[in-house]
């Protein structure tokens, strides 16, 4: 049978669309049904039901987070069909579905554009019944049948009910404005968020090959970067003989661009970022090398992660020797924002959009610390080659060049200039730990949604008591306060991460503090904060300011007194502490050093009283010591 030639092309045609059509992307809907939140990073389960003809399919996953890392994508689910290819991109066509945010203020804006149109109907009506009033007090005012109480009555009443229609008019247009108002501040949100929705979409696409036709349920996970989590903890003591109530908390951040709505939620201590290479020693052979060169260092062993709530960062800047370092340049990575230490070592910066905090010194290691905390004090650790041939030429203070005297040979100072100085989410929730070779994870059992934006949801890890012995410190040389501290054991078995604390003593707020488990040690030392009702004072003693010279000597004595006052009507245990000056130069001398009943280390200086005192009692202790050095010089006593 000949076909016509019109019906060769409409069979040709077909042909074509269905070969076509075949050969096409199918778009496929995918939701979230698990998060595993790392300190960094995040990885993203989603679930898909797939049908698959026989033969090669190409199926897009679309609506995807824009900052997924294609080396960890992942499937599952693939019965006997085999993976031809895998491919992530990005789509800047495709707008965000509308999230659940967007949805509730659109629904709340027809409410009050609904409300807006009552009232403007309302202040009509009372415009007519004006207008009513106004042509019927006319048309009387004519009518001279009225008496004179009459027309009284009728002024009355046209008065009052004009009065009572303006007030209700004055009030429904008040409510009209703070009504558009209202309108403006849900338009704007709603423009921003839509204004979201426009920023590129991910998708993955994934070429499947199948022998038969079959219907899949796919499993396809992959990691993000924009989320993680950061500890925060809680800690309770009702009163000194009882033991530390300590909440642990994890502050879980996501601005992936895509919403997590109701799934299910794992926290874990890893970090998908770490470098995972196991290190190689070869022999180190020694050879000359230029000037420039520098010999590499350790990987800094730190689980410090960023905090995207700090806002502030107060901190100090020592050395290795636990000095202050003057004029550190503190910066924040990324901006030009910035700042340098004072005389002792203390700094205090504003942060914005920097994820961690570079702390450089001439002679110094330079260190990158990410913003974890609001109080980060940062030890910088000598660079012994850079030492060996630096020269500084911008300060002529005389305390930086004794602090950097006895330190490194070859070092020439030089110049005459002196150094100048969350809307929060909160949640119940109940969990299960799990412990791998690597890492802890939290299995959170309530399900969650968490929308990608700046907030913080805080979710409650565990909730437990620690055995505690309390102690009060006092170092009145470096601060007058006393503080209340305790030592906390069996603190191992919850895998704590450092982190900041809140403190309550006693039922009140007594400020913030740190918890770093990193140490090797199998206490943990909790500060509590300041105890007001013990006083501490350090006076020179009279006695020992006297300056004497003995041939090209200059001889100085310093005695000092420590008074401290119990004013609590219980008796205290108290650890006080003080030093006598160490010599990093062979031509400054300590001596004559008188530390009383303290315990003393001479190796460094430290003095240590532990001292039991009844209530409305003091104690006094004394010290003192003579320093011997070069007449015309000075030295930082």
């Amino acid at each position: 049978m000949r076909l016509a030639l019109p019906a060769l092309f409409t069979l040709f045609f077909c042909l074509n669309i269905a070969l076509g059509a075949e050969k096409s992307p199918v778009y496929k809907e995918s939701s979230i049904e698990r998060v595993t939140v790392f300190l960094q990073g995040a990885t993203i389960d989603r679930t898909s039901q797939v049908y698959l003809k026989s033969g090669v399919n190409e199926l897009v996953f679309n609506n995807l987070s824009p900052d997924v890392m294609e080396s960890s994508i992942q499937v599952s689910g693939l019965k006997d069909a085999t993976v031809l290819s895998i491919q992530f991109n990005y789509n800047y066509l495709e707008k965000k579905a509308a999230s659940a945010e967007y949805t509730s203020l659109d629904n709340a804006l027809d409410q009050l554009l609904f409300r807006k149109n009552e009232i403007q109907n309302t202040i009509e009506g009372y415009q007519q019944e004006l207008n009513l009033l106004s042509k019927n007090d006319r048309i009387n005012s004519d009518n001279t049948d009225l008496n004179l109480e009459k027309v009284k009555q009728i002024a009355e009443y046209y008065r009052q009910r004009t009065t009572e229609i303006k007030n209700n008019i004055y009030k429904q247009k008040q409510e009209l404005a703070d009504l558009e108002e209202d309108i403006q501040d849900h338009r704007s949100e709603m423009q921003t968020i839509d204004s979201s929705r426009k920023e590129r979409r991910g998708e993955i696409t994934l070429k499947l090959q199948a022998e038969q036709a079959t219907l899949l349920n796919l499993e396809i996970s992959y990691i993000i970067e924009n989320a993680g989590w950061f500890p925060v903890y809680d800690i309770r003591a009702a009163n000194t003989s009882a033991p530390i109530s300590l909440e642990y908390n994890a502050n879980v951040y996501q601005q992936s661009g895509i919403d997590w709505n109701d799934v299910k939620l794992v926290l874990s201590t890893g970090d998908p970022y770490t470098d995972n290479l196991k290190p190689e020693l070869d022999p180190k052979y020694l050879n000359f090398v230029s000037r420039n060169y520098r010999s590499s260092t350790a990987v800094n062993r730190s689980n410090l992660k960023y905090n995207p709530t700090i806002r502030y960062v107060t901190g100090t800047v020592k050395d290795n020797a636990g000095l202050p370092l003057p004029g550190v340049n503190v910066i924040e990575n990324g901006t030009s924002n910035g700042t340098t230490a004072d005389f002792d070592g203390n700094y205090s910066l504003r942060v914005s959009n920097g994820r961690s905090l570079t702390f450089s010194y001439l002679g110094f290691n330079t260190e990158d610390v990410p913003i974890y905390a609001t109080r980060m004090n940062v030890q910088l650790e000598t660079d012994n080659e850079a030492l060996d041939e630096v020269v500084v030429t911008g300060y002529g203070n005389e305390d930086l060049s004794r602090k950097l005297q006895g330190k490194a040979a070859g070092i020439v100072i030089r110049g005459a200039s002196s150094i100048s100085a969350p809307k929060m989410q909160y949640n119940e929730n109940v969990q299960t730990k799990e412990e791998s070779l690597t890492n802890t994870r939290f299995e959170i059992k309530k399900r969650y949604t968490i929308v990608s934006n700046p907030d913080i949801t805080t979710i409650e890890i565990d909730n437990f008591e620690l055995p505690a012995s309390y102690q009060h410190y006092a170092a009145p040389e470096l601060n007058e306060n006393v503080f209340l501290t305790a030592t906390v054991t069996d603190w191992e078995n919850y895998d704590l991460l450092q982190g900041e604390a809140n403190i309550y003593f006693e039922g009140s707020y007594a400020g913030k503090t740190q918890i770093s488990p990193v140490a090797t040690s199998d206490s943990l030392q909790l500060s509590l904060g300041v105890d007001p009702n013990i006083i501490v004072t350090r006076e020179k003693q009279d006695n020992f300011k006297s300056k004497s010279f003995l041939g090209g000597s200059k001889i100085v004595a310093k005695g000092y007194k420590i008074e401290i006052k119990n004013n609590k009507s219980t008796a205290i245990n108290l650890l006080l502490e003080d030093r006598i000056p160490i010599s990093q130069n062979k031509e400054i001398k300590v001596s004559e050093v008188e530390t009383a009943d303290a315990i003393y280390k001479e190796e460094t200086g430290i003095m240590q009283w532990k001292l039991d005192i009844p209530p409305k009692d003091s104690i006094t202790k004394e010290f003192s010591f003579e320093v011997r050095y070069p007449r015309g010089q000075y030295i930082n006593l």
